[in-house]
């Protein structure tokens, strides 16, 4: 795979508006081709979906779902501009489809890594520098082993970082993408509850 350089990477953020995270996984997708890069994220919906993050959207829905056996619940708010896309079956598939992903992943907790509070990120971080396996290694070693650990740990705390439960090869975030592209509407998860029959009450143990 070719090595993508922080030149081509700008220059990719110049040419679609797309992020810098987007536009480097759109290069080694592509080995470092530009124009298919372009044409990559385009597919995606990432380009025409970055332009439209700054709208506001206040609109939208609150949408439930109940998984198999009603033992987890799942409420969603997601956000669109207008009444009209809230109205609208793939904005309501979406929601659905969001949902979905919430009840299958127990870890998840935020919407995406920047709502995680920065005191939980440090206690992370003091537990991770802390492990015997790190004990020995040179301090600029160990902060990069830490940091590492510390991105892996937040992002499965992260609904927009999953994987999405129908595709594997596109995380939740780049579906609420694709689906800005189709509907053309800046559209944000904004904030979930997962409910799980029985969680936190003391069961009586069965001498």
């Amino acid at each position: 795979m070719a090595e993508i350089s922080a030149k081509q990477v700008k220059e990719l953020r110049d040419q679609t508006g797309a992020g810098m995270m987007d536009c480097k996984k759109a290069l080694k997708e592509n080995n470092g081709d530009q124009a298919k890069a372009v044409e990559w994220l385009r597919q995606k919906g990432i380009t025409s979906a970055t332009k439209k993050e700054g709208r506001v959207a206040a609109e939208g829905l609150v949408h439930s779902y109940i998984h198999t056996g009603g033992r987890v619940g799942v409420l969603v708010e997601v956000n669109c501009e207008t009444d009209f896309v809230a109205r609208r079956e793939e904005f309501k598939g979406l929601a659905q489809d969001v949902a979905m992903q919430i009840a299958a992943c127990p870890n998840v907790e935020y919407v995406r890594v920047d709502d995680i509070p920065a005191e939980m990120v440090e206690r992370e971080k003091q537990i991770e520098m802390g492990r015997d396996d790190l004990a020995k290694k040179p301090d600029n070693i160990r902060e990069k082993i830490v940091q590492g650990r510390i991105e892996k740990r937040l992002k499965e705390l992260s609904l927009m970082d999953q994987p999405f439960i129908k595709d594997q090869n596109i995380t939740v975030e780049e579906l609420v993408k694709m689906s800005v592209a189709k509907l053309g509407e800046n559209i944000q998860v904004r904030r979930f509850d997962r409910y799980v029959l029985g969680e936190g009450i003391e069961k009586e143990a069965v001498e």
